[in-house]
């Protein structure tokens, strides 16, 4: 008897713990457009507008742990040459996969990406949601060949 009222309260204990995951997870469903998109320099804290700073995009995370995202820089114009078209495949990311939430962080298994090189990769993504407002931290990675950088981008709740 005295294993059993233990048993029961270990699944409690557990089962306590699982809302909380599971609301982290709920707070980032839906569709959330870009406001701002910001390389943070890990030597000196900088924060750049890479993508210039009226860039564009959205972000969706379904209820069955679906994410897709697709952000472009601002400036983007129709190409009319090879080169052009070249440098709208650099002006913008758009991939999408299964995600899972793990604490504070969102890890995509990349399925569909305009990168192949993102292809079966998993990417993970610090964030936190305040209201409206979800702000999500790539990990750091090399932005030019001696500098080390991280995203900081700022989504809102589109209405």
């Amino acid at each position: 008897m005295i294993k059993l009222m233990w048993l029961i309260i270990g699944a409690l204990f557990l089962a306590a713990g699982k809302p909380g995951f599971a609301d982290e997870g709920k707070k980032i469903l839906g569709v959330w457009r870009l406001v701002s998109f910001e390389t943070e320099l890990q030597a000196t804290g900088a924060k750049e507008h890479t993508r210039g700073k009226n860039a564009t995009g959205f972000v969706i995370f379904t209820p069955d742990g679906r994410m897709m995202a697709v952000l472009t820089d601002e400036g983007r114009k129709a190409p009319n040459t090879e080169q052009d078209r070249a440098g709208l495949f650099n002006s913008m990311v758009a991939y999408t996969g299964t995600y899972r939430i793990e604490g504070d962080r969102w890890i995509t298994k990349v399925d569909v990406a305009w990168n192949p090189a993102l292809l079966g990769t998993e990417q993970p993504r610090s964030f936190r949601v305040e209201g409206d407002r979800l702000q999500e931290i790539t990990p750091w990675r090399s932005v030019q060949p001696d500098k080390m950088g991280r995203g900081v981008i700022i989504w809102e709740r589109a209405k």
